[in-house]
């Protein structure tokens, strides 16, 4: 019977190690997985046994799952609407999902809009029909003109003379350059102090634009893996849907004609993605969208021992506390803030 009774109830999954258990085998039961940023669960309880659950990551719904007996019962738009009540209580209004394309149109009842798909592996939906077009009409009014109009997007954790570097001959390179900041604060900086190392660090470059990143620029740290089963195909979905909202949304906005990229001589991931973006990018797209070129720049090397400067490095010499080799390898800026925030945190 549709709208069967049953009792919803969220958890805090770090506080509860049985119910925990319980939503790891109901997950199993489906043939997913459990994301490690997923604190919160909402579960759907028949006289307290566990038949569904539907987790939150900060504002992205994730490990949506119903007991094989009560599929059908309309369970699944229940928990979804549960678990959207308890995000708005928790100040998330906009809230995203990733799910199989198999499942668009069971998510699309319950109020969620596809944003993009990557092939049959992965679909991102939002709780909104006009969300993607709202960021993109903000876009538009940071538009600037001209025939070779760059792009970069970065971490910058921290911001180094490498990303100084790359943003400088970009910049050379364009008759305007946009520069994204991801937001996600699952890197050793968070998100706030990254972007004020970066505005800072390229204050004096006249023709550059500094962008704080937004939900639509997908995090390596964000992003799902718990229906996707092999790390290869988490990373290609990952890559894909990252790089074609960059190509079927933010590019066009702005005018992007260029993505700039450092060459990657250390991380195999970030080394993958940045030959994906040539499939993505350049590539003929069936939606007919402009393709971008996309510009992989030799990475800055120290002058002393010819070695890539690398954000890696210098999370590694802080740990430690050797200010002295991190001086040679950060702007002036990025060294202030370094000096001011960790030297005592750190020590």
């Amino acid at each position: 019977m549709d709208d069967a009774p049953v009792d919803f109830h969220v958890i805090d999954i770090s506080r509860n190690a049985q119910r925990a258990e319980a939503v790891r085998t109901l997950l199993a039961a489906n043939r997913l997985g459990m994301d490690s940023d997923v604190r919160y669960f909402m579960l759907a309880l028949d006289n307290q046994r566990l038949v569904g659950c539907a987790g939150l990551a900060k504002n992205i719904i994730k490990c949506v799952a119903v007991a094989p007996e009560w599929r059908g019962q309309n369970l699944s738009a229940r928990l979804l609407q549960e678990v959207e009540r308890y995000a708005l209580a928790q100040g998330y209004f906009h809230l995203f999902l990733y799910t199989r394309p198999y499942n668009i149109d069971k998510f699309a009842q319950s109020g969620f809009w596809p944003i993009v798909q990557c092939d049959d592996s992965a679909v991102l939906m939002e709780n909104t029909p006009i969300g993607i077009q709202r960021y993109c009409k903000q876009l538009r009014t940071l538009r600037k003109s001209g025939a070779r109009i760059g792009s970069i997007v970065m971490n910058a954790n921290p911001f180094t003379l490498g990303h100084r570097y790359l943003a400088e001959q970009a910049a050379r390179a364009c008759d305007w350059l946009h520069l994204f900041v991801v937001r996600e604060d699952a890197s050793f900086f968070p998100f706030n102090e990254r972007l004020a190392m970066v505005r800072s660090g390229v204050a004096d470059i006249p023709n550059l634009t500094v962008h704080e990143g937004s939900h639509y620029l997908i995090s390596r740290a964000t992003f799902p893996g718990y229906f996707l089963k092999d790390k290869g195909a988490i990373e290609q979905a990952w890559g894909g849907m990252d790089l074609l909202i960059f190509r079927h949304y933010i590019a066009p906005a702005l005018g992007i004609t260029h993505r700039f990229v450092g060459s990657e001589p250390f991380c195999p991931v970030t080394r993958q993605y940045n030959q994906s973006m040539h499939s993505w990018l350049e590539a003929t797209d069936t939606d007919q969208t402009p393709n971008i070129t996309v510009v992989e720049i030799p990475r800055m090397c120290r002058k002393a021992s010819g070695e890539a400067i690398s954000a890696s490095e210098v999370r590694r010499l802080l740990k430690t506390q050797h200010f002295a080799r991190i001086r040679d390898i950060v702007p002036h800026t990025t060294y202030s803030l370094l000096l001011q925030q960790y030297r005592a945190a750190v020590a």
